[in-house]
Formats: structure tokens, sequence, C-alpha cells
């Protein structure tokens, strides 16, 4: 007897060989997929319900040990099912009352959730069912934690830009004011001073697609009338009250992040009473903010901010539980390169954090990471060279 691999390639792979028929792959590909999903804020009788319907279709809901005795009027819960069981959970739902429609609503959306986002550029279009992307980073500033100041002139910039699409990058993210810990604020003015020569030059030498790092509207602005493509704004669109509104009038792709606090202060007093339910909580309000404002939903990609208001363990949380923010159904940009949890934990300074951070990367991409932010792109290419090659249409047959 041996444990088998339940990706999809390799489960058909077995199927065959067994000699089923294939009408039963698509059958047993459901039975095979498991989930755990967490249900917050039902009623006692939603909850009861979820509870005696899973159980009819041979699955398991846990809910608070007094609901069934009436004596807990309002519980979340945790639905352990499969996708074959989930519809039939979802479809028995269906014929008990409309109080039941949003919950109803919720399972019928995670199985619809998709993931073959096509991100559509000015030069390029990116299918991220078929791979993960780069983002390399291009800082401008003379005091970021890892590269400030890196170059001496506005021509050094420029090659930098052009040596990380030869080396593989997919997108350039330009930024002009450090929000490492601590970091003070520039004014807008200044940080165009700093990105908009490079900025202007870069477009015309790369065909990657170009994203500005700011979470200022009239440095995005700019950055988009001279071609940049994405907003890359580590507020979620929550500093600067005219962003939304900017993002939406170009027609950009926005990355909305979670911070908590401001850059300066940040990492000051910090506590979560639950990381990822608060992360999630915090993306699911600016996704809805975003769309109100105008931004297609087919342009918001989601960071779970690594780093930006948060200790070590909520940085290893959030890694290790990423895929729980692929219920939110849009791409995910994990930017960890060579952040401070990774010293923490290896004990070694930003210059020496290089195979740590491909070390996130390759947990990262295999928790459902869409796009990698590095500083280290040729390295990072590599990285993301074996995964696919390794993992390539394991979850296609």
């Amino acid at each position: 007897m041996r444990l088998l691999s339940l990706m999809p390639k390799d489960l058909v792979k077995e199927l065959r060989k067994v000699g089923v028929s294939e009408e039963a792959i698509p059958i047993f590909l459901e039975k095979a997929s498991f989930f755990a999903l967490k249900l917050e804020n039902l009623s006692q009788a939603a909850g009861n319900i979820l509870k005696q319907v899973a159980l009819a279709c041979g699955q398991d809901c846990a809910i608070h040990k007094k609901v069934i005795s009436g004596r807990k009027k309002i519980s979340d819960a945790i639905l352990f099912t499969n996708k074959r069981q989930l519809k039939m959970i979802v479809e028995k739902l269906s014929y008990q009352g409309d109080f039941l429609k949003k919950l109803k609503e919720q399972l019928t959306t995670f199985l619809e959730g998709k993931n073959d986002w096509l991100l559509n550029f000015r030069n390029v279009t990116y299918n991220l069912k078929e791979r993960p992307l780069i983002m390399g980073i291009l800082n401008l500033t003379p005091d970021s934690f890892y590269d400030g100041g890196k170059f001496k002139n506005k021509k050094e910039a420029i090659a930098e830009a052009v040596k990380m699409e030869e080396e593989g990058a997919d997108i350039i993210d330009i930024g002009g004011e450090s929000t490492r810990p601590g970091s003070e604020p520039v004014s807008w003015k200044e940080e165009l001073k700093r990105v908009m020569p490079v900025l202007k030059e870069v477009r015309k030498k790369i065909k990657i697609p170009i994203s500005i790092d700011t979470y200022k509207s009239e440095v995005a602005k700019e950055a988009l009338e001279e071609g940049a493509e994405i907003v890359n704004d580590i507020s979620g669109l929550s500093f600067d009250k005219k962003m939304a509104e900017i993002v939406s009038r170009y027609n950009a792709y926005c990355v909305i992040m979670h911070i908590k606090g401001r850059p300066k202060t940040m990492q000051k007093r910090v506590y979560y009473r639950d990381v990822i339910k608060e992360i999630y909580d915090y993306l699911k309000e600016k996704i809805a903010y975003a769309e109100k404002m105008g931004i297609k939903r087919e342009k918001i990609i989601i960071d779970p901010g690594i780093g930006f208001g948060k200790k070590l363990e909520h940085n290893i949380e959030i890694i290790r539980r990423l895929g729980e923010f692929k219920t939110l159904n849009l791409p995910i940009l994990v930017g960890h390169s060579r952040k401070s949890f990774i010293g923490e934990i290896l004990s070694l300074p930003p210059e020496e954090r290089l195979i740590g951070s491909l070390a996130v990367a390759v947990i990262s991409l295999l928790n459902g990471a869409h796009i990698l932010r590095v500083h280290d792109v040729k390295a990072t290419k590599q990285v993301v060279e074996i995964f696919c090659a390794i993992m390539k249409d394991a979850n296609n047959f």
C-alpha cells in the first residue's frame, strides 16, 4: 500500500492505470478535492441546518457546542467537505428557505472560483494559470532598507530596469519613497522628481509593463500619463482618497495591500486578535470600495502586506496560510524579498538574505502566490522555472 498524490494530473494517471471508465474520472477528482471552509456569524438555525445537511451528504460541520441545545444564538462554523459533496450540500440548502440564501451564495461563489486570470497590458498578456509572474523592484530612494541609494544617476537606474527585463522580470515596479518601518514620508513633488525622469526613459526601453509604487494620487496620475499600467498602493487606496478615482479613470491595474498604521509607526505596538481574519476582512472591504469607485474587479490584485505592521509570527502565519486568501478570487502578490522577518529567522543582514528569500518564494508559490515582488530577478526566475517544470499542469489533466 502507498499514499497517492492528490494532484489531479497524478491522480488521473493512477485512475487510468486501475482501469476506471473515463466518465468516472471527474467524479473521483471531485471526491479527492477536500476543503475546510470557515463560515462566520451563522444563526443558530442556519448552523444546525448546515450541520444536518452536511451529515446527510456524508460530510461534517463543526459549530459551537452550545448551538444544538439552543444556548448559543450565533456561531462560526467550519465545513469539512469535498467538491462533489459540496455541490450536493448547496443543492439541499436550496430547499431550506430564503434565510439561508446568503450561505448558499457564499458556497456557490466558492465553487465557481476562478484561477485563470488574464492580465492584459499594452504589449503583453499574462495568463496566471500558465505561470507565476516576477515583479522586479526598482527603488529610486536614498533610504530603502536594502537598496537605498544604489544608483548614482538616472542612467544606472534605467540600465537596471533593462537588466531586470533581460533576466526575466514580467513587471518593473518603480518607487520614489521608502516605506520601510520607521521611514519618513516625502512630498509628492519630491517623489515625482525622483521617479518621473527614470520612468519616462524606462518606458522607451522595455516592453514589459511598469508599475508605480505609490500611495499618492498626484504621483500615480503622472506615472499613468507616462505609460505606467499598474498602481501598487501600500495603503490599499486608504491614504489618499483621490487614488481610487485616478486608478478608475485610467483603467489601470491596482495592487491593494494590507497595512496596519503608517510606515513610520507601523511596527510599534503591533497587535492582532486574528491576523488572517483581519487581513482577509480588510482586503474584502477595500475590494468592495475599489469596485464602488469604478475600478473593474479584473483589474485588482491583492497583497497581504508582509512586514507592514506585522511581527515575525504574523509574517510566518501569512505565508503558511496564504492559500486562504484565494477565496477572494483575485490574483495574489507577495512582497517578501530580503525583509526583516527573514533576517530575524536567519540572524542575517539584508545583503545576506537571498537564499532565505528564495525559500519563502517557493513556499509562497506552493500556497497560491501569483506574483512575486523581488529584488533578485535572475535567481527568482530560476526558482519559478523549476517550480513550473515540476508543478505546471499538476492541477490539469
